[in-house]
């Protein structure tokens, strides 16, 4: 892709997921060159909307790569020469590790799969060596992993580090200068409260020509966030009704799902169309039938009238208490109604950890997916739902949702980095290509302020 005949700057994102930190940055105007997935139904996802989707967003993919799911241990082992050749070619290299993949409690098991993740995602730097670092965690990260507990006494040996310091270190090893801050999604359009810790690293070479050093990104974001609500005339916090009203199903006659992932005998609501700016925004282009994943839920009368008290006798925007889930006789220990007038609690993979706030149901994958800030043209693919033991190694719709990046968060975030690199260095992306595929024809201009572009 190219923007006012640049080519636009280049990024790899690890453990996309199904692709929430990519659409951000490609609606950021970065080009994706690949992405590494293990999931198979996350990475269907992926393919279906960074493959074979908008010429806008489409990733550029190496011949040498299969399209498929790929763990980054396979990558690494099977195309050590291919990733050794991206060196010099890619500005930034995007996501990271899942925070339980860094192991290092106690004493350290070196063939620990999880530290193994770890060793593998710093490898993967190190190899490509790309201008700059992105990724997004939990909050946790920062918290010392080890840490004694109360009661349990004072452990002897080193002061235990956090997931956080380890990464930071780690990078520093391979010439990088990183530094993480916690954000919150509602800051930046995105109609529910999600804390996470978003850790930026530069080469050193760069971050040294910074004014301000890595630190001085932060505020980039920032601005970037406060540009990007002006952009669109969102309010300063959008609210879950702001998001997903138009998606109410009281009084409004239901259809049958026709999803083929789906089973029969379940319904999806009959769209009559947005009616907030918002919901204009996330759903422009978007024909009546080409917005998927609405199936609801098959609530058992029980579970209904379960609903139906919560959402008359608890407070909406909390957790239900210990003493209504007592009362109540609710054995799930998390459950939330919405607010519908604040953003929404943190979507959760879990798609009964939060209850509409009118009607007595959980959220439908397309609500958990507007609240995220995903534009209704972006399809997902695989089962709705899993259980049981399948929970370790399948990745359902509502698990990608959950799992996944808010994309205007990324957008931000992919502004910000982009005004930084432009800053480092005295001209973008002026370099040989090294992928063995690119298409000569140029894709349409990235029109920014616009998912549907």
């Amino acid at each position: 892709m190219q923007v006012n005949g640049t080519p636009s700057p280049t990024f790899i994102d690890l453990f996309s997921g199904c692709g929430g930190l990519s659409l951000g940055m490609a609606l950021a105007g970065w080009q994706g060159v690949f992405a590494i997935e293990k999931a198979d139904d996350a990475f269907k996802t992926f393919e279906a909307n960074f493959l074979n989707g908008r010429t806008s967003i489409r990733f550029d993919w190496p011949k040498w790569l299969e399209r498929r799911a790929h763990s980054i241990e396979d990558v690494l082992r099977n195309h050590e020469a291919d990733i050794r050749r991206l060196r010099g070619s890619i500005d930034v290299v995007a996501g990271g590790p899942p925070c339980q993949g860094f192991s290092f409690a106690g004493r350290r098991n070196k063939n620990d799969p999880r530290n193994r993740l770890f060793e593998q995602y710093v490898q993967f730097v190190s190899d490509v060596q790309p201008k700059i670092v992105v990724l997004e965690n939990v909050n946790g990260m920062q918290i010392a992993h080890g840490a004694t507990k109360r009661g349990q006494g004072i452990r002897p040996g080193p002061k235990p580090k956090s997931y956080y310091q380890k990464l930071v270190e780690a990078l520093d090893s391979i010439g990088y200068v990183a530094e993480g801050w916690i954000v919150n999604a509602a800051d930046y359009s995105v109609p529910q409260q999600r804390s996470r810790l978003v850790v930026v690293g530069l080469q050193r070479t760069l971050a040294n020509r910074l004014d301000g050093g890595v630190s001085s990104v932060i505020e980039s974001i920032r601005a970037c966030g406060l540009r990007q609500r002006d952009e669109f005339g969102f309010p300063e916090k959008l609210s879950a009704q702001d998001a997903i009203s138009d998606l109410e199903i009281r009084g409004r006659p239901l259809l049958e799902c026709a999803d083929p992932c789906s089973r029969k005998g379940f319904s999806i609501p009959n769209y009559i169309g947005p009616t907030t700016r918002y919901q204009r925004w996330a759903n422009q282009g978007v024909t009546k039938d080409a917005m998927d994943s609405l199936r609801l839920a098959r609530h058992r009368d029980l579970v209904v009238e379960k609903f139906e008290a919560i959402l008359r006798e608890c407070r909406k925007g909390v957790s239900v208490s210990d003493a209504d889930r007592e009362r109540l006789g609710m054995l799930k220990h998390r459950t939330v109604p919405m607010s519908p007038s604040k953003p929404a609690p943190t979507i959760t993979t879990l798609p009964d950890d939060v209850l509409h706030y009118s009607e007595p149901r959980i959220l439908s994958v397309r609500e958990s997916a507007r609240l995220q800030s995903f534009p209704d043209w972006f399809r997902f693919h695989g089962k709705y739902t899993t259980g049981g033991e399948r929970r370790k190694k399948d990745c359902p719709r509502y698990t990608q949702v959950g799992n996944a990046v808010p994309p205007l968060l990324a957008r931000a975030v992919g502004q910000a980095i982009l005004q930084t690199l432009a800053k480092v260095t005295t001209e973008l992306d002026v370099r040989p290509n090294t992928l063995s595929n690119v298409r000569s024809k140029d894709r349409a201009k990235t029109t920014l302020p616009a998912f549907c572009a």
